[in-house]
């Protein structure tokens, strides 16, 4: 596969065309990703999901699917080989699926934390252990991983779903300086609230996970209130589009940033989080929850 790419432009020549796997395409921000990247004639997208019916969209558009669920390894196995058949290496991996998984520390059901992780974190540490063979053998490579900024600040109730992101923060931080010395690029994304599906699940399994009657009712409502209200929020909250554009730039960069922070709420937060420190962010927690 020969690529080139232009310093610091959204240009990309590649005969054959690139690889890209997406994981999480069904909805959302993968959904929204690969329907952008389809369009790029040098690439070859393959969207993958749990479910491969729900990808009919992105077929029509010119996507590949595959099934591709990030908690079973022969799934993971499956199509990687798929993809390094058709092209000989993965050219860009997108470690997109994820959920959030919301409760208080002392509430949430261990299991469920498990899960979370298996989503968050594992899979996609798996797929990058499968897919980097190819792409050192073919000198070149870039993994984007979608974090958010819930992986540079935290919110109470969502402790378990931080840590995920957290410790995918620390692993691409990791990961960027042992795979650069072999043409391998990687980008984290930290999308701000974005209007998906996302901000429904965290408020189901708030809902599932607190105890109407139990020491943090008045909490959890709270939070319950606020997370409802920032995603109806246009102001905080953006599209999937935004971070899709923002993939776009990491995957086809001459120079991909290490980092992107989307939606200007986010970087307005974690800069307040890094500036302010862990009292003052504490105390501005606090006065928004009247606690």
């Amino acid at each position: 596969m020969t690529t080139v790419l232009s310093a610091g432009a959204l240009s990309v020549s590649a005969l054959p065309t690139t690889a890209v796997l997406i994981t999480g395409a069904s909805s959302g921000i993968g959904q929204a990703t690969a329907q952008r990247l389809t369009r790029r004639r040098e690439l070859t997208v393959y969207a993958t999901a749990r479910r491969p019916a729900a990808l009919t969209e992105l077929a029509q558009a010119g996507a590949r699917t595959l099934a591709l669920d990030v908690t079973d390894e022969a799934s993971m196995a499956d199509a990687v080989e798929r993809v390094e058949q058709a092209h000989g290496s993965v050219g860009v991996l997108v470690n997109n699926a994820g959920y959030g998984a919301y409760g208080t520390v002392e509430e949430t059901d261990l299991a469920e934390v498990r899960r979370q992780f298996e989503t968050n974190l594992l899979g996609p540490a798996r797929l990058t252990q499968l897919v980097l063979p190819g792409m050192r053998a073919a000198g070149r490579g870039r993994i984007v991983n979608v974090g958010s900024m819930g992986g540079r600040l935290v919110f109470p109730v969502g402790g378990y779903y931080h840590a995920s992101k957290y410790a995918l923060e620390a692993l691409s931080d990791a990961l960027r300086f042992e795979v650069a010395p072999f043409g391998i690029r990687v980008s984290l994304i930290e999308p701000g609230l974005i209007r998906t599906g996302f901000g429904g699940t965290a408020a189901g399994t708030l809902a599932d996970s607190a105890v109407p009657t139990g020491p943090y009712a008045a909490l959890n409502g709270t939070m319950a209130q606020l997370m409802a209200q920032g995603y109806r929020n246009r102001l905080l909250a953006a599209p999937p589009e935004a971070v899709a554009r923002v993939i776009e730039h990491a995957v086809l960069a001459g120079h991909p940033r290490t980092r992107y922070v989307v939606t200007p709420a986010a970087r307005l937060l974690v800069q307040v989080r890094r500036l302010a420190g862990a009292r003052a962010f504490d105390a501005l927690l606090r006065a928004q929850l009247r606690t």
